[in-house]
């Protein structure tokens, strides 16, 4: 009989003799894995990235993308699946690693960003940062793209803060959490695939998310109402793993390049995602209701020491965030 610790050194031994340099012309092989469906636009992105990468390399590396976490990583084991060696490739959601790396889930903070405009601005400043973790966790960055505009997708309508008292909602990060929490919300941190079943048995009467999500999740047959909160942001970063990174030394240069020229086209390709999102909710009966100055000033004000609170939690959060801040001059 094999005990799990022998079955662990024998899969250790296979998977480094996998990343053995090999010939210069020997085509490898890439598997990436993403918990998304097949037409989220994340998973189209990568689709993309390794249609330009097979073609850039003469066919030298072609990535086989796997789409709706069909290798069986959930999202928060995505980090460390390329840590340990276990996928060459995979998409993972920043925000959903801080229980291994905290920093990550700066961008997350309340309102913290208001636009796409000042995530670049802040992506400046932590994006450094970003690469020394993924470099900790043996892996190296490939490009970054942001999930768009933040709703609360909800079943009752209000004008003040007031209004959502109470209210169960599922979050997809503890930043979330802490915010309706501090909105006076019942917030429910829950995985995604559990979401539309909570929403049918009336376990949640809300949803924090993009309409993206909420298109992948049909909330129009549970939900009539979003808001449009833009309360938090969060990026996919495709890393790879550097032990398979230094297996394609004549490629690298080629790669990372294309890492850098498909970026700004994976971003506009979010922020399509959302407008054709938001139509499709509302060509789905849900209604999308503009918030109120008094109540989104509201809404800054209650959840305004959510953000020392991360600092003090995260200090090494604090310094990008404050150059972030002046630079925006907040």
């Amino acid at each position: 009989m094999i005990t799990r610790r022998e079955l662990t050194t024998l899969s250790g031994a296979m998977l480094a003799a996998a990343v053995l340099p090999r010939p210069a012309s020997a085509a490898l092989a890439l598997d990436l894995a993403t918990v998304w469906p097949e037409g989220n636009f994340h998973t189209q992105n990568a689709r993309r990235f390794a249609a330009e990468t097979a073609k850039a390399t003469n066919g030298g590396v072609t990535i086989n993308v796997h789409s709706g976490g069909s290798l069986g990583f959930k999202g928060p084991e995505q980090l460390r699946a390329v840590r340990d060696g276990l996928v060459p490739i995979a998409d993972v959601l920043n925000i959903q690693q801080i229980g291994d790396e905290p920093l990550l889930g700066i961008e997350s903070i309340p309102f913290l960003v208001e636009s796409e405009r000042e995530l670049k601005i802040l992506h400046k400043h932590v994006r450094p940062a970003y690469e020394a973790i993924a470099a900790k966790n043996n892996q190296k960055v490939l490009y970054m793209v942001p999930w768009p505009t933040q709703y609360l997708h909800l079943k009752v309508k209000a004008d003040t803060v007031d209004g959502l008292k109470g209210i169960k909602i599922r979050v997809p990060d503890k930043n979330a959490q802490d915010m309706c929490a501090a909105i006076g919300m019942a917030p429910v941190l829950i995985p995604w695939g559990e979401t539309i079943p909570a929403l049918a048995s009336g376990a949640v009467s809300g949803v924090s998310t993009s309409a993206v999500s909420g298109v992948d999740g049909k909330f129009w047959e549970f939900l009539k109402y979003s808001y449009p909160t833009n309360h938090a942001w969060s990026c996919q970063m495709v890393n790879i793993s550097l032990d398979t990174w230094k297996t394609l030394a004549t490629h690298q240069q080629t790669i990372e390049q294309l890492g850098k020229t498909l970026e700004p086209e994976f971003w506009a390709a979010s922020l399509k995602a959302d407008t054709d999102s938001v139509k499709r909710l509302t060509d789905g009966g849900m209604e999308v209701v503009q918030i109120p100055p008094a109540m989104m000033k509201d809404l800054r004000a209650r959840t305004a020491s959510l953000l020392d609170d991360f600092i003090k939690r995260v200090p090494a959060s604090e310094k990008p965030i404050r150059t972030y801040l002046a630079e925006v001059k907040r």
